[in-house]
C-alpha cells in the first residue's frame, strides 16, 4: 500500500517518543500490504475499528490511535490524523 500523509506521523513523533517504534512498525507492514478489501486488514489488524468511511488503527497497545481512510482500488492508506487514546475520545466522525 502507498501510505500519504506521512508528516502527521512524523510531526507525532517529534511530540511523543514513545510512539516512535510502534508508529514505525504499522508503517513498515502497512507499506508491504496488499488490501483488496476490508476483511484483508481486519486479518492483520483484529481491532481496527472501522468507523464510516474511517479505518482507525490502535497503536502502541491501544495508547494511540491512527485514523486512516484506506481505498482499495488505488491501494492508497491516508493518514487523517493520529492522536493519544484520550485525544480519540474528542474526535468526530461525521
Amino acid at each position: 500500500m502507498r501510505v500519504v500523509g506521512r508528516e502527521n506521523l512524523s510531526d507525532f513523533m517529534r511530540k511523543h517518543a514513545r510512539a516512535r517504534s510502534p508508529i514505525r512498525s504499522w508503517l513498515a507492514e502497512a507499506s508491504e500490504a496488499d488490501w483488496a478489501e476490508p476483511m484483508d486488514v481486519k486479518e492483520r489488524y483484529a481491532h481496527v475499528s472501522a468507523v464510516n468511511d474511517h479505518y482507525v488503527f490502535n497503536i502502541g497497545g491501544n495508547k494511540f490511535r491512527l485514523d486512516t481512510r484506506i481505498n482499495f482500488d488505488s491501494k492508497t492508506v491516508l493518514v487523517l490524523r493520529i492522536g493519544t487514546h484520550e485525544q480519540y475520545e474528542t474526535w468526530s466522525f461525521e
